[in-house]
């Protein structure tokens, strides 16, 4: 019986692996309030993100883009944070989310390309529409990681200081993707401000192209 158990859940989980990509990331929305303010929860933290990578790698194999550019991006990514956070150099780790944030970017073009290369709407893509929103809402907060290590000062919010932690840039993205714009985190450098300008750019064109895409079909398939 566990074994009967075990194996649908494997089959289900190889059927959707954009949903497992989903939940790992909410789940990690969740997490990291609780966990990012001491180093055993930054190391937590640290490892689940390589799960996520490698459920990212997973997804990206469903798409006609490839995996050979995502595993370039991904094994230096891992390398250079283990290295960053075991010498505690934080250029080390600007670069690992500079390759991260390319990597999230990439991952959400192939869920894109999943999603457009037919006309039929499968559970696993609109699962992908929830995944894909939420990878390139961490590709912007990665990028976001890496202006203001670049250029300190870029970002200014309520809390003081001039760096702002990671859940202030990823509330930051979120809040511009969605395009609510309610986050306390002001861009003050230029290039801050044409990052943030290239996110709320994408938001919209996502919703607009691929999002109501996928819901045209969706009806055209029930009528």
């Amino acid at each position: 019986m566990p074994v009967a158990i075990t194996t649908r859940w494997l089959a289900i989980a190889r059927r959707h692996p954009s949903a497992w990509l989903l939940g790992a990331q909410l789940i990690a929305v969740l997490l990291y309030p609780a966990l990012d303010d001491t180093a055993g929860g930054r190391a937590a933290l640290g490892m689940f993100g390589m799960a996520v990578l490698g459920l990212a790698l997973w997804v990206v194999q469903r798409s006609p883009l490839g995996t050979w550019l995502a595993l370039l991006l991904a094994i230096p990514s891992v390398v250079f944070s283990l290295a960053g956070a075991l010498l505690d150099r934080s250029a080390l780790l600007t670069t690992a989310q500079l390759l991260e944030s390319l990597l999230y970017f990439y991952t959400a073009g192939a869920l894109i390309a999943y999603m457009l290369q037919d006309h039929k709407v499968t559970r696993d893509e609109l699962f992908a529409a929830g995944a894909t929103f939420t990878l390139l809402a961490w590709a912007f907060a990665f990028a976001f990681a890496v202006c203001q290590q670049w250029y300190p000062g870029s970002f200014q919010g309520t809390g003081g200081g001039a760096q702002r932690t990671w859940m202030e840039l990823l509330y930051l993205s979120f809040s511009l993707l969605s395009g609510v714009g309610l986050s306390d985190v002001v861009p003050l450098h230029p290039q801050a401000r044409a990052l943030v300008m290239l996110e709320q750019f994408s938001g919209v064109m996502y919703v607009a192209l691929v999002v109501s895409r996928l819901v045209g079909l969706t009806m055209l398939r029930r009528m």
